[in-house]
């Protein structure tokens, strides 16, 4: 670097040529105070002791303001851009999303900022930059190779929380682990499951996501009846009590759309299965199958419904994960 000639030139000088030579390795400033009276030595000791510290303090206080300034705009830029949000409202959940990647891009250029100040300061005490960016190259070559595991996982995270693939609060599926967010960062992700386990889950590892609780959810409750019944009177009855929790004020909210009563879906020895889907807010499912359960039990005690073995099972699907188990009636 041209700017090394200021703080480092040739020792002595025994000619008129070596005196130029040295008068030539001074800086601009040097040159002015050799041109001042000042001798050889003395405009030398200036630069060195004087410029040098001002130029490192200089570089120091302008790498601050860069790195801060710098930080400021990449937050404020995908707060205003939102990371092309598909189709949702800007809500807490993309908010805290957005400012996650800025906080971890933002550091980036923070990082970024302090390396090209290091460099410029070594550079100007004369240190020789070639052998040390040689042997960085190297060494970061083997530190690639040794941390790709952990640079994946980065990579996986960014792809996690740009592409909203699922949010702190959410409950999801994520290989054999079930549970819901607690904390997803660049690196790794955390589950708690419905006991209470909590799963840490590098994100380079997640392959495939089930997401219980994005936008919208669904309760899903089956009825188990015998084969003596009416089913036409069931249906009709499980219709009415899904209509009556709709109409409620306290589920209006939680409840998207009227539950449906889709029929029967299935036929087996422990009899007739019928059943009722209803869309909900995010993750209140759980809530709403719970309350459809309670509701169906009693009407169905009233009716006098008689289920396999003179019970009537009423239980939810899969999708029911952590709910307890089915509830025999007596009629």
């Amino acid at each position: 670097m041209a700017v090394i000639a200021s703080f480092v030139g040739p020792a002595a000088a025994a000619s008129s040529g070596g005196a130029k030579a040295v008068t030539d390795g001074l800086g601009s400033f040097g040159q002015w105070l050799r041109n001042a009276g000042m001798t050889e030595f003395g405009a030398r000791t200036v630069e060195v002791v004087v410029l040098g510290p001002l130029r490192v303090v200089g570089i120091l206080i302008g790498a601050a303001i860069i790195a801060h300034v710098g930080a400021v705009l990449v937050r404020r830029s995908l707060l205003k851009v939102g990371l092309f949000a598909p189709k949702r409202s800007r809500d807490a959940r993309s908010e805290q999303r957005t400012r996650t990647v800025a906080d971890a891009l933002a550091s980036l250029w923070r990082v970024s900022v302090w390396v090209i100040a290091a460099l410029t300061i070594l550079g100007l005490l004369g240190v020789n930059l070639g052998p040390l960016i040689a042997g960085a190259g190297i060494a970061g070559i083997a530190i690639a190779f040794g941390a790709q595991t952990v640079i994946k996982d980065y990579l996986s995270g960014l792809f996690i929380l740009l592409e909203d693939q699922y949010s702190v609060g959410d409950v999801v599926t994520i290989g054999a682990s079930s549970g819901t967010v607690e904390d997803v960062n660049l690196r790794v992700t955390r589950l708690r499951s419905v006991d209470g386990t909590v799963w840490f889950i590098p994100n380079g590892e997640i392959r495939a996501v089930g997401n219980q609780s994005m936008e919208w959810s669904r309760a899903v409750v089956d009825v188990t009846i015998g084969y003596e019944n009416d089913s036409p009177l069931v249906i009709a009855a499980l219709a009415d009590e899904a209509a009556a929790m709709y109409a409620e004020a306290a589920w209006s909210s939680v409840l998207l759309e009227p539950p449906e009563v889709q029929g029967v879906q299935s036929m087996g020895t422990d009899g007739v299965s019928i059943r009722i889907i209803a869309k909900t807010a995010p993750r209140k499912q759980w809530d709403v199958a719970r309350e459809l359960r309670s509701r169906i039990t009693d009407r169905m005690r009233r009716d006098g419904v008689r289920g396999p073995g003179r019970t009537v099972v009423v239980s939810a699907g899969s999708l029911d994960s952590g709910a307890p188990p089915p509830v025999p009636v007596q009629p």
